[in-house]
């Protein structure tokens, strides 16, 4: 129980060392004093340093899929939740300690795409692209792969922005643009349902 509860105290150290200072500048000295584990500990478990740190952003990952979801749940239909992408990211934006993407920012230090921290935020924008197209498919998109693309442009887009000025108001910017890409769909629909074209969708 101790040793899990040691574990989960690096994990967490780990994460939030990394997210305020990147992985380059996080040394293990960093680590293992902010933790209180032992660097032999630390290697027994993990083997290397980016294998910490990647395990670290599974959590975060796992974390941050759970808010997120259930932030859109808030929303009632898929055009709403879609929509109300942009409301969820504006409060995390205007929340103490954003630091952008923990996924971008890491996977922007490494240069090998096998990395573990690569894969971790691969497999991280990944879970939100499927969550996106989820809700493309209800709102009965045409096109439901390329719509949610489209959706995760405004996305990473709206987090890097807001990072870099300093502003929550970049995500009501990239909602009125989302809203103009669902808008196109709707009326893409409604265009080939009056020309004969078949119940080829569904609900919204």
């Amino acid at each position: 129980m101790q040793q899990t509860e040691s574990l989960e105290r690096l994990l967490d150290c780990t994460e939030q060392l990394v997210y305020q200072r990147g992985i380059c500048a996080t040394g293990m000295d960093a680590i293992v004093k902010a933790s209180g584990v032992s660097r032999k500990t630390i290697y027994k478990h993990f083997g290397t340093k980016d294998r910490l740190v990647a395990e670290a952003l599974a959590r975060r990952d796992r974390r941050w899929m759970d808010w997120f979801e259930a932030g859109l749940e808030r929303f009632e239909g898929p055009r709403a939740q879609l929509l109300g992408v942009f409301d969820v990211l504006a409060d995390w934006f205007g929340s103490a300690g954003f630091q952008g993407c923990a996924f971008i920012n890491t996977a922007g230090e490494v240069s090998d795409p096998q990395d573990p921290v690569r894969q971790v935020a691969r497999a991280h924008k990944e879970k939100l692209y499927r969550c996106l197209v989820r809700r493309c498919i209800d709102l009965g998109a045409e096109k439901p792969q390329q719509l949610a693309g489209q959706l995760m442009l405004l996305i990473d887009g709206a987090i890097t922005n807001a990072l870099v000025s300093g502003g929550a108001g970049v995500a009501v910017d990239a909602q009125r643009t989302a809203e103009i890409l669902l808008r196109a769909c709707l009326e893409s629909r409604e265009e080939l349902s009056r020309s004969g074209g078949g119940p080829l969708f569904g609900t919204v």
